[in-house]
Formats: structure tokens, C-alpha cells, sequence
């Protein structure tokens, strides 16, 4: 599986060919620095692990600073691991050297950009945190209608939840009991989003459509 991090910076429109104005969310994805290569052999898997944005040294714990010091590359704010990367389908297949990459200790420290790993018209999967809501309601956080035709006999009961279990028997409230609580703030993936358009020497991207995340927020994106 092929992808980069990058930052959500917010949403815009274009227009298609057609004339048709499509909403599109912007991404900077990469460039992405491989700060560790994990193998059948030594880890029981295949994987590359990927970090994202610069961080400040003292705002790194030391074990994560001799991390990226073994890399040699500067501390990063989002570290991501990517499982089965694909270095052969990579556009061209190479690093930022130019040079070809091999999943070895060597490519440690190597840049991925976003023309190395993405094409306008790729079909990608978006993975965020939602934006979080605070403790909300039945209707806000599940759907709930609430009491419609609040006619004869309603009172004080628009967007309660109603009945959430019997009495003497069971006696309990099941498990996975549709009820208020703390909404939002969950890994969210967004399946089958088109790169509209791409801008490599800014390392933007247009994505149709919406991504899950605040503006800033850091998300995967999946190939």
C-alpha cells in the first residue's frame, strides 16, 4: 500500500470541463522522509515508516530523537508506517536523488514527493481524525427524530432518547445502547476520492469532495 502523510489546509471549488463546479478539499502531501525499514526477516512484516513536518528538538522525546538521528534526518512532528510500499510503482521509481530505491538501511533518510507516489485522476483513501463535537444528544449524534407530531400529552420530551431498556427483566441496559455521549474525535477513512488536480512544486493536491479533520489536521492518504 502506497501513500503519504500530509496537512488539510481547508476547501475550495473548480470547474470541470463540463462547467460543473465541484467542492474539492486541499491537501499538502509530503514531502515525506523514510525513517525506518522493517522486513520479513527482522520484524515478521514488510513496511516503511514515513515521517511528516518539521518538529522543534526539545518538543522530542529523546528515544524519537536517536529514532531520527539513526535515519539522519531532522525530528518530524507525524510519524506514520505504511505496510507492503510498493517502491516499484512509485512515478518515476525513484527518490528525490534521482536514483533508484531499494528497501534496504540505505534508503534510510531518502524523500519521498508527492510526484513520486501520486498522478492527477489516482483514486486515493483519505484517513483522519474527525472534528470533535463535545458531549452531544440522540439526534445530533445518532439520527434520532426526536418527537415529530408533539400533539396532545407531549411535553419536555422533543430530543429525548425514549425507552432504553426494560424493567425487572433484563434489569441492564445492552451493550452498544444508542445514547448520548462524547461525539467526533474518531479514525475516519474516506474511501475512493479522485486527485483532481496537482500541484508538485507546492505539494498540493485537489481531492473531490470532503476529508475528515479540522484545517491543519495532519491525514494518510492511501493508494
Amino acid at each position: 500500500m502506497n501513500g503519504l502523510i500530509g496537512k488539510k489546509l481547508g476547501m475550495t471549488s473548480i470547474f470541470n470541463e463540463a462547467g460543473k463546479n465541484i467542492a474539492c478539499t486541499v491537501i499538502e502531501a509530503g514531502p515525506c522522509v523514510i525513517t525506518q525499514v522493517k522486513t520479513e526477516e527482522s520484524d515478521g512484516y514488510e513496511a516503511l515508516q514515513l515521517g511528516f513536518a518539521e518538529a522543534k528538538e526539545k518538543n522530542t522525546p529523546n528515544p524519537m530523537m536517536g529514532h531520527f538521528k539513526n535515519a539522519e534526518t531532522t525530528p518530524k512532528r507525524k510519524v506514520v508506517e505504511f505496510r507492503n510500499f510498493d517502491l516499484d510503482g512509485l512515478i518515476p521509481p525513484t527518490g528525490e536523488s534521482g536514483e533508484a530505491l531499494e528497501v534496504t538501511e540505505k534508503s534510510l533518510g531518502s524523500v519521498l514527493a508527492l510526484a513520486d507516489v501520486f498522478s492527477e485522476g489516482d483514486i486515493v483513501n483519505v484517513v483522519g481524525t474527525s472534528k470533535g463535537k463535545g458531549f452531544q444528544g440522540v439526534v445530533k449524534r445518532h439520527g434520532f427524530k426526536g418527537v415529530n407530531d408533539a400533539t396532545h400529552g407531549q411535553h419536555n420530551r422533543q430530543r429525548a432518547p425514549g425507552s432504553i431498556g426494560a424493567a425487572s427483566y433484563p434489569a441492564e441496559v445492552f451493550k452498544g445502547m444508542r445514547m448520548a455521549g462524547r461525539t467526533g474525535g474518531d479514525r475516519i477513512k474516506t474511501r475512493n476520492l479522485e486527485i483532481l488536480k496537482m500541484f508538485p512544486e507546492k505539494n498540493l493536491i485537489l481531492v473531490k469532495g470532503a476529508v475528515p479533520g479540522h484545517k491543519g489536521a495532519y491525514v494518510v492518504i492511501e493508494k
